[in-house]
């Protein structure tokens, strides 16, 4: 059993920052894979970025050279530090946790969640 815990989320103008964390409770060291995925309104959830247990990164296209996926293994903490924010990044982002690689699957593929944290981007 593995349990997440976003926050961080809030509401910022666009090219702000904004640092997402997600604690993680009940798993060992070994072969992993945590994500971060969002969803607006209206729309299919997406993955943004991804972590395994070697430190190797996966981002999304959209969010390339502006975000960065990060893991503090002492402190149990999952990371995403968002800049230069855009309007279109507005969504629930969701930290997820699987026990697998690859990291880049579907979101069905990770079977632990966090609640969800909401990062709202103005204009």
């Amino acid at each position: 059993q593995v349990q997440l815990v976003e926050s961080g989320g809030g509401s910022v103008q666009t090219g702000g920052s904004l640092r997402l964390s997600c604690a993680v409770f009940g798993y060992t060291y070994n072969n992993y894979c945590m994500g971060w995925f969002r969803q607006a309104p209206g729309k299919e959830r997406e993955g943004v970025a991804f972590i395994d247990s070697d430190d190797t990164t996966t981002y999304a296209d959209s969010v390339k050279g502006r975000f960065t996926i990060s893991q503090d293994n002492a402190k149990n903490t999952l990371y995403l530090q968002m800049n230069s924010l855009k309007h279109e990044d507005t969504a629930m982002y969701s930290c997820a946790f699987r026990f697998l690689r690859p990291c880049w699957v579907r979101p069905l593929e990770y079977a632990y969640w966090g609640q969800g944290t909401q990062v709202t981007v103005s204009s």
